[in-house]
């Protein structure tokens, strides 16, 4: 069994190998992190200009950014908790900027694949909690997010 992961390429920039991949290691982070592989979540990739539009209107800042995750699960003022039996984990959304993910590979003198693997498995760190607004923080999420992809064999290493 594995998770249900709802792809969605609004660029069509991304082959179908890319796209198994990126389901492969999401089920690979959800088994080190003891995610239950019924779970579900949506990946969606889109434009510079998309995710502007979305960290302008859900973050208040008018820029792109690289990853957008949204956590089904965090509970807001007034919110309560559903609980359901036999019902599927919803995790929630993890957005992804293709552009982003292409410049920061050159930047990061990675491959895009590797680039695109870790944009999700922050995304999806995100969407189970973890963050990095303090030092303290960041050290867990950045290392669980390296031994995550060397685990899987995407290491950081330069690209050919």
């Amino acid at each position: 069994m594995k998770m249900n992961i709802d792809f969605l390429d609004e660029t069509k920039e991304l082959d179908a190998e890319q796209l198994d991949m990126l389901e492969g290691l999401l089920n690979h982070a959800a088994k080190e992190e003891d995610v239950a592989l019924d779970s579900e979540l949506a990946v969606t990739f889109v434009t510079n200009e998309r995710i502007q539009e979305i960290n302008r209107e859900y973050r208040d800042k008018d820029q792109p950014t690289d990853v957008i995750s949204f956590a089904l699960e965090e509970e807001g003022e007034g919110e309560i908790e559903i609980i359901g039996a036999d019902m599927p984990r919803m995790l929630g959304d993890i957005i992804i900027s293709v552009p982003r993910a292409k410049e920061q590979a050159e930047d990061y003198n990675h491959s895009f694949s590797r680039e695109l693997g870790f944009l999700a498995v922050h995304g999806f760190l995100h969407l189970l909690g973890y963050d990095h607004m303090t030092e303290q923080d960041e050290a867990i999420m950045f290392s669980k997010q390296k031994d995550i992809l060397d685990s899987y064999g995407l290491k950081r290493t330069p690209k050919d």
